[in-house]
């Protein structure tokens, strides 16, 4: 399958994408790059984000590392990505863009709900969308919620803005000479486990055909360059 360009896209941003080097918390910096990168490309396609919750909670760390239940602390991650979504939201707004959050957990006094058609039709009044709260449903990752809200939205690709260039062979820290793959098929990515994504959200994505690309989101352009269907990071397909 060839690249883009694509008009309809969903970028899947990991909570450590709002934080600054400790990895915990919101830094403004990170957020204003992040926003950067989305305003470069609203105009030239309808954007979808969903955004994840590492630089707060992360459920199934969480629980295995203390009482807490599985269940409960995947909720704790939800409420997590709703802090990151509606920060993320009010960063955009400054920024001259029409956004709406979206959420999967009933929470009306700060977000709507997720509704297919509601979203939708946001998508097409030039609206960005920030999907929060996951799918609503514990031991499912936001990985697995991208896949899951692209297919709704009818996205034509997912962008995983993520903070290596790409998917390699092994990890690029702590082996620099790590090939980078310029193309994988979904199967490469599940037999090999390279870790790109969850192998849910990786199956989903092959079951309906849709094409994933995994770029570096600190690299200026690296996002509008993978919308325009440029040559950059690695895509993942059927072929």
């Amino acid at each position: 399958m060839a690249r883009g360009p694509y008009k309809r896209v969903l970028v899947k941003l990991s909570g450590e994408a709002m934080s600054g080097p400790g990895g915990f918390g919101i830094e403004p910096a990170a957020v204003e790059l992040a926003v950067e990168e989305v305003a470069s490309v609203v105009g030239g396609a309808e954007v979808a984000l969903v955004i994840g919750a590492g630089n707060f909670v992360r459920g199934k760390q969480l629980a295995d590392e203390t009482h807490i239940h599985r269940a409960t602390a995947d909720y704790m991650g939800m409420l997590a990505t709703v802090i990151n979504a509606l920060a993320l939201q009010d960063a955009l707004e400054h920024r001259g863009l029409s956004t709406r959050v979206l959420g999967a957990i009933t929470m009306t006094a700060i977000c709507e709900p997720f509704i297919r058609r509601r979203a939708i039709r946001h998508l097409e009044k030039g609206r960005v969308i920030i999907l929060a709260a996951g799918t609503g449903s514990p031991f499912f990752t936001t990985d697995t919620c991208a896949a899951l809200r692209a297919q709704e939205i009818g996205a034509d690709v997912l962008i995983k803005a993520t903070k290596v260039d790409g998917v390699f062979e092994a990890d690029p820290v702590e082996q620099p000479d790590a090939k980078r793959y310029d193309t994988l098929t979904y199967q490469d990515a599940l037999q090999r486990r390279l870790g790109v994504m969850d192998l849910t959200a990786i199956s989903m994505c092959m079951e309906n055909r849709l094409p994933v690309i995994v770029s570096k989101l600190s690299t200026p352009g690296n996002l509008a360059a993978a919308v325009a269907g440029k040559d950059v990071g690695t895509l993942i397909t059927d072929e």
